[in-house]
């Protein structure tokens, strides 16, 4: 029997390296790795700049904050998501607002998303979940057609013009449509570099902002840094200049940066990027092709002129149950295949139940989290893994149908 974990990270040698020469150069905070870093994260993406800071969900809090978002303001997101995309709209202290989903689908309805937009609304939040890009088309055509709705707060809502797109692209780094990257879609962007993504750092997470703004890209990077570091108008790497020692403090902010050893991790990983995601084209193909005929339904990763990042590969048991699907869950993991369920839509959760959420006012996305199976995929693993993993799952189907 086989011991298939679920998303082990893939460090080689190279991180390895890239760390100890942190380790040993004195520099372990925020310092050369992490511009650097930066610089490349941008380049990859095709934006002017990237922020990295310490997660996905501080670069989304910072990311509202810089957009002046607020108490009296509302935030609209997907109820099928993790929590990470919803809760900086609490810590900014706007109201969150959450849009079903489409039928069968894990994406935001857009006459739902349309009407939930009100006169207070001032982001949206599309989620490309398991690396798969929203519908970004649909999402600008519908705060286009609700300007008149929207009164700017700031320069920058100003300067946009309209209810803002900030992804939560914390799966989808590297995913393309129409020979563009994720991060030159949104108005803002975030992604994680979690243990488990595509690319790791550890923890950590990255933003970067729409060129076709042309916003003061100085302005909006000296932003983040004051939010990530304390409201310091220094970094400890500008301080260690000769003289350069006096700061000032223009606000009390907050704290979450990322590091240089964090950074020698992502600087090594995004040289290996490139193959990592061709392993996972790979793998995803050989899932699809694999378990075509056997009732199973997954997320289009491969579409006309777009590929997702191949980051979580999303099945549907076509006909089952939430108890036959936790019933599978568990015989697979007796024959030693990790598997997980992505997501529990946010309103079946307390801390969502207790902002006065019920998921009887979300059916569609109930439905798509009833039936859901999340198998592994990582860059680690072999066509082996997935061939004993599909007939490892089809086996457990056919027994679902005699004792569930």
């Amino acid at each position: 029997m086989r011991k298939i974990p679920f998303s082990p990270p893939d460090i080689t040698e190279e991180e390895i390296q890239e760390v100890c020469q942190a380790l040993r150069s004195g520099w372990i905070t925020t310092g050369p790795k992490t511009k650097e870093f930066e610089r490349q994260v941008a380049a990859f993406c095709g934006t002017d700049r990237a922020v990295c800071l310490n997660s996905a969900t501080a670069c989304l809090e910072m990311t509202l904050r810089i957009l002046g978002i607020g108490p009296g303001d509302e935030v609209i997101t997907s109820a099928y998501t993790y929590t990470a995309s919803a809760s900086p709209v609490c810590h900014v202290g706007a109201k969150l607002v959450l849009v079903d989903t489409l039928p069968g689908s894990y994406e935001m309805d857009p006459e739902k998303l349309a009407a939930a937009i009100t006169e207070r609304t001032k982001a949206v939040i599309p989620v490309d979940i398991a690396g798969i890009l929203a519908d970004y088309d649909t999402i600008y055509s519908i705060v286009e057609s609700k300007k008149g709705l929207f009164t700017p707060a700031n320069d920058l809502q100003k300067k946009i013009g309209r209810v803002a797109v900030v992804a939560d692209g914390a799966h989808s780094f590297g995913a393309q449509r129409h020979g563009k990257r994720s991060g030159c879609f949104a108005d803002f962007t975030t992604f994680s570099f979690h243990a488990v993504k595509n690319l790791t750092t550890a923890e950590g997470g990255a933003a970067t902002w729409n060129p076709a703004l042309a916003l003061d890209d100085e302005a909006i990077y000296k932003q983040y840094m004051l939010l990530s570091l304390h409201g310091q108008s220094k970094d400890a790497l500008a301080k260690t200049k000769p003289g350069a020692w006096e700061y000032d403090i223009v606000a009390p902010l907050y704290k979450c940066n990322m590091t240089d050893i964090m950074a020698g991790i992502g600087l090594a990983q995004l040289r290996r990027y490139p193959g990592l995601l061709e392993k996972r084209y790979k793998l995803v193909r050989l899932y699809n092709e694999l378990l075509a005929d056997c009732g199973v339904e997954h997320a289009p990763h491969f579409r006309e002129d777009e590929v997702s990042s191949c980051h979580l590969y999303l099945t549907r048991l076509t006909g089952k149950t939430m108890a036959q699907r936790n019933a599978i869950i568990e015989k697979m993991a007796e024959q030693g295949v990790a598997t997980n369920v992505h997501y529990k839509p946010l309103p079946l959760l307390t801390a969502y139940k207790d902002l006065g959420f019920d998921i009887a006012d979300y059916p569609c996305a109930l439905a798509q989290f009833e039936n859901e199976i999340t198998l592994p995929l990582y860059s680690t693993l072999t066509e082996e893994d997935v061939r004993y993993i599909c007939q490892t799952l089809k086996v457990c189907l056919q027994l679902s149908l005699i004792h569930i």
